[in-house]
């Protein structure tokens, strides 16, 4: 194991959304308000997310190469810890995505489409979060309980 704990391409992409909303904030106006209450409800979110959501995914690559390794293990307690956490992340998702589409409403009355079609790329990755990276980190857990347990 590479010994990172989350996907370079999906630590990129969540740095830049990060950004996006810090910007968004420091505009002001409606739009400056409801970004900074995306960031408010998303920060908890966010380390649940870095904590059990993410690392499973790190081992994707080599698991599809036929790669399984007895350090791996370490990743079945974080994915287990996922699945009992989902309702909750699942919960935290509707209220993420009630503050982005406030954002959008906002952008979009001051006129600044940008920020509007940034919410709504924010509100895609919550689904794609939930159609499959979490479902992926939660099959990670079980496939290698299945191969390293045997």
């Amino acid at each position: 194991m590479k010994g990172k704990e989350s996907p370079e391409s999906l630590g990129i992409e969540h740095a830049e959304f990060h950004d996006e909303l810090h910007r968004a904030a420091a505009i002001g106006g409606k739009t400056g308000e409801a970004a900074r209450e995306v960031l408010r409800v998303l920060r908890p979110h966010i380390l649940l997310e870095e904590e059990f959501a993410i690392p499973p995914l790190t081992l994707l690559p080599e698991i599809a190469r036929g790669e399984v390794r007895p350090e791996m293990a370490r990743m079945i307690s974080k994915s287990e810890m996922l699945q009992e956490e989902m309702g909750r992340m699942l919960d935290e998702h509707k209220l993420i995505v009630a503050a982005l589409r406030k954002l959008m409403q906002a952008a979009t009355e001051e006129k600044l489409q940008g920020y509007a079609r940034f919410a709504q790329k924010l509100i895609l990755h919550a689904q794609m979060e939930e159609e499959i990276l979490y479902p992926a980190a939660v099959v990670v857990g079980l496939y290698l309980k299945t191969q390293i347990e045997k």
